[in-house]
């Protein structure tokens, strides 16, 4: 009865043949391959690509929004149109260098000799400068301006009418030096105080802003600060050298003044920098003397700097010892002379560094 009971439960199991289990493994075998061959497809990284990427340096370049706080980047297409990378966002405040390199000045050399450029003679040449400013100047008065309106000048449509003499650019020619002097200082002074987008600088007798266009161009809005006397100079800096450059944007505080008043500027603003450029050789000691006593205490403690330059008859003729003591009861300290030479002209200039040496 056992041996029937068991025989009777074989019959009723499964029961696998030889010829089945060799199938069922050569199909296992061919969706092993395929299952191989996607793997090795896929365009996921190996453990030596992730390494590799690791160990380069990407050069992103983080700048900060207009709320000054958040970094803000944007993405490129690559050349291949698939991948995208990062970088830089045009902002007013970069990384550019803010002098001119050694490189900078070779790079321009070669320029010139693979274009085999000569120094010639400045003379008259049809369609380069036909005309002295003398003569562009008699030709906008007789034609009323450049475009040559036929009606009236209270019906045309220029947006922001300018003065003949200041399109004519006859303000370039005020100073005792060239215009192109400018950016010569920028340089100087922008690299000696390490100035920073955010700095707040102030010129004394900024003109017609043969230099404050460079400081205006780098610095954030409202963070140049000019007080000039000469009424011709505040037309030509404001009618036409902001506009012609882009920078109404940029909204300097420039103001008319002669008597070294700096309340229009604010009572609690605190300076990087304060500059004066060949200004103070036409003032009086005692009105330099009162402008500095006044300025004194909006320049930043130990990192601020005061730049004088050309000389310092103010001090020089004093003495050594009574200017000093005269710096030290305003919080002032004389740090000493530097020499500059220009990138753009034969011409150096000299500077007088002074700082606040107490809080």
């Amino acid at each position: 009865m056992a041996l029937l009971a068991s025989r009777t439960a074989l019959s009723k199991g499964v029961v696998v043949s030889v010829p089945v289990l060799v199938l069922s493994a050569l199909v296992a075998t061919v969706l092993l391959f395929f299952l191989l061959s996607s793997l090795s497809s896929c365009s996921c990284p190996s453990t030596s690509d992730i390494s590799s990427s690791n160990s380069r340096s990407v050069d992103i370049g983080v700048f900060e929004s207009s709320s000054g706080n958040v970094p803000s980047l944007t993405r490129k297409e690559s050349s291949s149109g698939n991948v995208p990378s990062l970088t830089r966002k045009e902002s007013s405040s970069s990384n550019d260098p803010l002098s001119t390199r050694k490189e900078d000045v070779e790079w321009v050399k070669d320029q010139i000799r693979v274009n085999g450029l000569h120094m010639h003679d400045n003379v008259l040449r049809k369609g380069i400068n036909p005309r002295t400013r003398a003569q562009q100047l008699e030709d906008l008065r007789q034609f009323k301006g450049i475009s040559h309106y036929e009606k009236p000048e209270s019906d045309n449509h220029t947006a922001f009418p300018c003065p003949g003499e200041l399109l004519v650019e006859e303000h370039h020619s005020n100073y005792g030096e060239p215009w192109a002097g400018g950016r010569d200082v920028f340089e100087f002074l922008a690299q000696a105080t390490q100035l920073r987008p955010e700095s707040v600088v102030l010129e004394i007798g900024c003109g017609t802003l043969r230099v404050g266009l460079h400081f205006i161009r780098y610095l954030n809005p409202e963070h140049f600060h000019c007080l000039e006397r000469d009424e011709l100079s505040l037309m030509a800096a404001l009618r036409y050298e902001l506009p012609s450059q882009g920078l109404l944007h940029k909204r300097p505080l420039i103001f008319k003044g002669e008597d070294m008043d700096f309340s229009k500027f604010g009572s609690g603003v605190m300076y990087d920098l304060i500059y004066a450029s060949a200004v103070f050789l036409h003032m009086p000691d005692k009105l330099v003397w009162t402008g500095l006593e006044r300025l004194a205490s909006k320049l930043k403690p130990y990192d601020g700097r005061i730049y004088v330059s050309h000389n310092i008859k103010f001090c020089s003729r004093l003495g050594g010892e009574e200017c000093t003591k005269r710096l030290a009861s305003l919080g002032l300290e004389y740090l000493g002379k530097h020499t500059h030479d220009s990138l753009l002209f034969n011409h150096y200039e000299i500077w007088f560094e002074f700082r606040r040496s107490k809080a």
